[in-house]
């Protein structure tokens, strides 16, 4: 995405920075000794003449996913070598996931790459210990970091060499049950442009130091400090958090998270693969593993389905349809039917960013009306054929209440367009009650291959029909009207990321009926209860600067609809605001990149 300023500070900036410049496998063994390989797993004899045979679950996890133990040799120059491949494929094939089994490890730096996730096999953080860094920079992108998406860190702790580690990120880039011995800089080196990002469920014992972090959300941690603020950061249930202070500086600091539910993770119970499942949490605060073993359940690999590359859907389905959990391993999947989940309870995991993309306008995956249902770690790519809808959370009409034991979303990212063309109507809807969508990056691509403000339509982002429904740390970006409609009641979001299509030609293909462009965030007219927190949107119309987009946040004017925290900004002057939320706040003005800010609505 693009910036307002070509050049990057030469000082950590304290004030408001710019957006996106716009751009233009490694094999390893199968890494499970003493399980069956993939081919035995899925080679089962047939039950009978005309029946499918029966799928087995567990088995190898592939030639992506690279296992380390603190004896293996060469572990620096094996990581050299994926980052080599992924430092700069922002758009490319390849999918990794490196994975440490519980012990010390000494003198490693992990640079992380695009597609690339890191994570240690422990029940805690603290079984597995890097003493080095794990580390995302911006030197393949001249010292802008706002590119540096699709990565992740999870399960590891980590004694940086100089006492501080780097994590310079920007979107679908998540910080999962950390422990950061030390301090955390979420700024390239050189302290260029970034806007990233979250972290969940970690630690930190030094200051974590955002610097030119445009936002930033952060639930169920803890931190030694944080040192400052650009535009918009956010905090809920986070030990050591800065005091509400917004507008100035910019925090946004609840004491609790109403509902979390961490997202589920692979480790190792002696020489076997497992799945931990963490408890549902209610006005959580800090992370769940500091005393001893965490709470939740687990599952053995046997009950999943290890999948590979080459799956069709009708596989993926029918090993649905046994009873069999999914662990997407690294890699892309075409599909050309909806993957089904109509289980309670059921885990679709992914490894490595596992990417989704639908055929022939297929919807990639529905999920049932049901309890429990965990989608985590995955990418869903449109394809070329317009779908109707990406990801479906619960059939129209949902009405069950899953209050108990609700479905969650976590790191499951959308794109339309970027790696080619691709085209949608609706991104991701949610029609069951009380889903927790647990950060997310729904994205419209703004650079990349396909792109264009009708090569890759996508009227809608996000549609919320459901009650009940919580967000926390929502990312929507680039829609060609829509990016959020909430017509659930009782919805709540805490921390929302937007930017308005950069690519719209004129005003008539933004117009609204009366009103100048459609809102980033709009809740429906009929909505009676409905609350958010810490919240922005921005414009950058650089086809047409001269666009004006009458207010980021639309929302009917009633008691029980309620903001706070609000903010737009007008990047470098490419389109204006006229107000914040329906006709409340001052307008944008100008080229100076400042913020209009409303603390609280109505």
């Amino acid at each position: 995405m693009t910036p307002d300023s070509p050049s990057a500070p030469s000082s950590p900036p304290q004030s408001a920075l710019g957006r996106r410049t716009v751009l233009g496998a490694v094999a390893a063994a199968p890494v499970l000794a003493g399980l069956p390989s993939a081919a035995s797993a899925s080679a089962a004899p047939p039950a009978g003449r005309g029946t499918p045979r029966r799928l087995r679950g567990g088995g190898d996890l592939g030639p992506n996913v690279i296992v380390f133990d603190p004896s293996t040799p060469g572990i620096q120059a094996r990581l050299d070598e994926v980052f080599a491949r992924q430092e700069s494929a922002q758009f490319g094939t390849g999918r990794y996931q490196l994975l440490f089994k519980p012990g010390t490890y000494h003198g490693l730096n992990a640079q992380i790459g695009f597609y690339t996730s890191i994570s240690g096999l422990g029940l805690s953080p603290d079984d597995t210990t890097i003493n080095g860094d794990v580390t995302v920079d911006a030197g393949w992108f001249d010292g802008n970091a706002t590119q540096n998406f699709w990565r992740s860190a999870e399960n590891l702790a980590v004694v940086p060499v100089n006492g501080t580690n780097r994590w310079a990120v920007a979107q679908a880039a998540p910080f999962r049950r950390m422990h950061i011995r030390g301090g955390l800089n979420l700024a390239p080196s050189g302290y260029g442009w970034a806007s990233g990002g979250y972290i969940a469920d970690s630690r930190v014992d030094g200051t974590v130091g955002p610097y030119s972090q445009q936002q930033w959300y952060t639930r169920d941690s803890a931190v030694g400090g944080w040192t400052n603020a650009v535009w918009n950061m956010v905090f809920s249930g986070v030990e050591g958090a800065p005091a509400q202070s917004f507008p100035e500086p910019p925090y946004t600091t609840l004491d609790t998270t109403p509902i979390s539910r961490e997202k589920p993770f692979l480790y190792l119970d002696g020489d076997r693969y497992r799945v931990f499942l963490p408890a549902l949490r209610r006005n959580a605060r800090g992370v769940t593993w500091g005393n001893g073993t965490p709470r939740g359940t687990s599952l053995p690999l046997d009950r999943f389905y290890v999948a590979r590359p080459g799956d069709s859907a009708a596989t993926l389905n029918q090993a649905l349809d046994q009873g069999l959990h999914l662990l997407l391993t690294p890699g892309i999947y075409r599909v050309d039917q909806p993957l089904r989940v109509d289980r309670p309870n059921t885990v679709v995991l992914g490894l490595g960013y596992a990417t989704l993309i639908p055929d022939n306008g297929a919807t990639a995956l529905r999920v049932a009306d049901v309890d429990g249902v965990r989608l985590a770690g995955f990418l869903i790519d449109a394809g070329p054929v317009t779908s109707p809808t990406l990801l479906e959370i619960g059939p129209n009409g949902s009405s069950r209440n899953h209050s108990a034991n609700p479905i969650t979303v976590q790191d499951v990212f959308i794109r339309i367009g970027g790696a080619g063309p691709g085209k949608a109507t609706t991104s991701m809807v949610v029609n069951a009650r009380h889903t927790v969508i647990d950060h997310t990056w729904v994205w419209r691509a703004d650079h990349g291959d396909g792109v264009g403000w009708d090569t890759n339509r996508c009227d809608y982002g996000v549609v919320v029909n459901g009650h009940d429904v919580l967000a926390t740390g929502l990312f929507v970006e680039h829609f060609n009207k829509y990016d959020v409609q909430w017509f659930g009641e009782r919805g709540r979001t805490i921390f929302f990321q937007n930017e308005k299509a950069y690519d719209a030609p004129d005003q008539a293909s933004i117009q609204n009926g009366p009103v100048k462009g459609y809102a980033a965030y709009k809740v429906g007219d009929r909505v009676t209860e409905h609350e958010g927190w810490g919240m922005g949107s921005y414009c950058y119309y650089n086809v047409n600067p001269g666009i004006v987009q009458h207010h980021g946040f639309a929302a009917p004017e009633r008691p029980g609809v309620r903001f706070h925290h609000l903010l737009v900004v007008s990047l470098s002057g490419h389109g204006q605001y006229e107000c914040v939320i329906n006709d409340t706040g001052a307008p944008t003005s100008g080229t100076a990149t400042v913020p209009s800010k409303v603390v609280s609505y109505p």
